[in-house]
């Protein structure tokens, strides 16, 4: 390629960058104030939640902002109490007031103050963030690096009998859900053998132990949930690998490298590997929202403090902040892998052009 071809195609794909990252204002604008609307009108919120703890007798007399039992009605919360309440949480606005005055905090950062913890929600994700990081890199890696050269061997050697023994384990991998699996592995290597750690990130005495027993004390921890981390995953990008080298190993620009003398070796590496890596490429991106998210009910299973399962927990807290920025960071990252998906497939596939 030319230097003038050159800089016109890095000049195409700077317009196109900008092009996509103006698109994600309106979608993420779209996807915050239906999550905000959502929060906002559930019931059961912090308000509701006091008052029916007066109610059942558990907080007695005493309205948690220094107002009194109201013995004339027999209320356990009065009216003047109620509407300190809806103060103190931001309630009283209007809805529209409320979702203006979240996103003009958003721009500093500030993603609010949890409800049940009480402390700045963005400390409770900050805590979190490196265990579902943790699980999200290693099943990237794993699952990449076994998939791709699984499937390689799978489309060599098609029909054979390796490859009719891992259809079958891909098959069966791809039906059974993850958290269905957990139980089971659980059940089994946990409870009943005794194995396999029953759950947690790592052991109680994690801190004591030596650098190398930090390490094996945490992949004895982890074999179990990455299991289940890459068991879906797992078949569906062997299958992928698979069918995309078969497409490209019959397609006619191969029998024209084996017609004009080429060895198979180079026409299945060279040539036809990298245009099996376009479909493959065209999930690299989206993978990134999975890898800091983590799954809900993975880490339901397994009991690992990640963001799934604060994500799960707020939700049933109705911890109205932390869920907020959960959704606000999950929609930024989806975003963003969108645009590094098609940057991926624009570095495998010479078609592809910002122009």
């Amino acid at each position: 390629m030319t230097t003038r071809g050159k800089s016109k195609q890095g000049n195409g794909l700077r317009d196109y960058i900008i092009r996509r990252m103006m698109l994600m204002v309106p979608t993420f604008l779209g996807t915050t104030l239906v999550v905000f609307l959502l929060c906002q009108m559930v019931p059961g919120g912090p308000v509701d939640q006091m008052r029916l703890r007066m109610m059942s007798g558990s907080v007695g007399g005493e309205a948690s902002t220094g107002g009194t039992r109201n013995t004339a009605t027999n209320t356990p919360i009065s009216e003047a109490d109620l509407k300190s309440l809806n103060d103190y949480y931001g309630f009283s606005d209007p809805i529209h007031v409320r979702y203006f005055k979240y996103m003009k905090k958003l721009v500093t950062l500030d993603f609010g103050t949890s409800f049940r913890y009480t402390v700045p929600a963005i400390k409770l994700i900050r805590d979190r963030l490196p265990i579902s990081l943790y699980y999200g890199i290693v099943t990237t890696i794993l699952t990449y690096g076994i998939c791709v050269p699984l499937g390689m061997v799978k489309a060599i050697r098609n029909r054979g009998i390796l490859d009719n023994l891992t259809s079958v384990i891909t098959y069966v991998g791809y039906a059974i859900p993850s958290y269905a699996l957990g139980v089971v592995l659980v059940s089994l290597l946990s409870v009943k053998h005794d194995i396999f750690p029953l759950s947690g990130f790592v052991g109680e005495n994690f801190e004591k132990l030596s650098s190398w027993g930090k390490v094996k004390d945490l992949v004895w921890h982890s074999a179990l949930p990455l299991v289940c981390y890459m068991v879906g995953s797992f078949a569906v990008l062997t299958l992928l690998m698979k069918n995309s080298l078969l497409e490209n190993l019959n397609a006619d620009y191969v029998r024209t490298v084996l017609a004009m003398g080429g060895t198979a070796r180079r026409a299945i590496f060279v040539h036809a590997f990298r245009n099996s890596l376009i479909p493959m490429a065209t999930s690299f991106g989206n993978n990134i929202s999975v890898i800091l998210a983590g799954s809900l009910l993975i880490e339901r299973v397994f009991n690992i403090p990640g963001m799934g399962l604060l994500f799960f927990e707020s939700i049933q807290a109705r911890d109205y902040p932390v869920v907020m920025a959960l959704t606000v960071i999950s929609t930024v990252l989806l975003l963003v892998g969108n645009l590094l998906s098609d940057l991926c497939v624009a570095s495998v596939d010479p078609r592809v052009r910002f122009e």
